[in-house]
């Protein structure tokens, strides 16, 4: 039986203050403890058209403390990079691509942030769910944090001296496998949306897991692999058929 978990991202200082109450008092009522990406110092233009809150840090801390797990969710949110990494959903970047030191730069000043407003995450991911080993290795100097959330596979494995707790789904649905991560991001759900996701934890509120932000030892085996070769090419190919109509 399939266990789900819930991840919301793009929470930040300016953020859709009406649909990330509406997504919290959901929660709630399913009592679903979610992972939620923490934008340290975010410059992303479309987000910081939102609403300044002066209590967001201490809206996270609250959230800390009714059993949320809180990632860091890259750096200022800003993709520079054309570049896929060792989780190509998308061809832009924050991170892969960067030479290490860029990147060392922005973990270390970002998990600084984290700190001074009280939070020691254990738990990354990259904005566009793109980066690659330099990541990785920025990470393990500067942060206690060993945990990544992405990349496709069947159920949560261990690689580079990480544990990955894989990311499948933009919204939620039944899938095949072991362990599904449904990626939500508040700031830009419809009505229609918040709906649909509702009817979702109606039937299935049993089977969400709280964020296992712990290591793992498991190893990726052959089913994983084809699971993400699969979603890659399928990906791929949508890319291709999408350059065509646009033509």
């Amino acid at each position: 039986m399939a266990r789900y978990i819930m991840r919301l991202d793009d929470a930040c200082s300016n953020y859709d203050l009406k649909k990330w109450a509406r997504m919290e008092e959901l929660m709630d009522k399913y009592q679903i403890r979610p992972l939620v990406g923490v934008i340290p110092c975010c410059k992303d233009p479309i987000l910081i058209r939102y609403s300044y809150d002066p209590e967001f840090w201490n809206k996270v801390n609250r959230w800390v403390e009714k059993g949320w797990q809180v990632a860091m969710h890259g750096y200022n949110h800003v993709c520079t990079a054309k570049a896929g990494g060792m989780n190509p959903v998308n061809m832009r970047s924050e991170f892969a691509s960067l030479p290490l030191e860029a990147q060392e730069v922005k973990i270390k000043e970002g998990i600084a942030i984290m700190r001074s407003n009280r939070l020691e995450p254990r738990v990354f991911f990259a904005p566009s769910h793109t980066f690659d080993e330099n990541t990785l290795l920025a990470l393990a100097k500067y942060t206690r944090i060993r945990v990544i959330s992405d990349t496709i596979a069947n159920d949560v494995y261990s690689r580079c001296g990480f544990t990955f707790v894989p990311q499948q789904s933009g919204n939620a649905r039944r899938l095949p496998l072991k362990l599904v991560t449904f990626c939500y991001h508040p700031n830009t759900m419809n009505d229609n949306s918040f709906h649909r996701l509702e009817e979702f934890l109606y039937r299935e509120k049993d089977r969400f897991i709280d964020f296992p932000a712990i290591e793992s030892e498991r190893k990726e085996n052959l089913y994983d692999k084809l699971l993400c070769t699969f979603y890659f090419s399928c990906r791929r190919l949508k890319l291709q058929l999408q350059g065509e109509l646009a033509k």
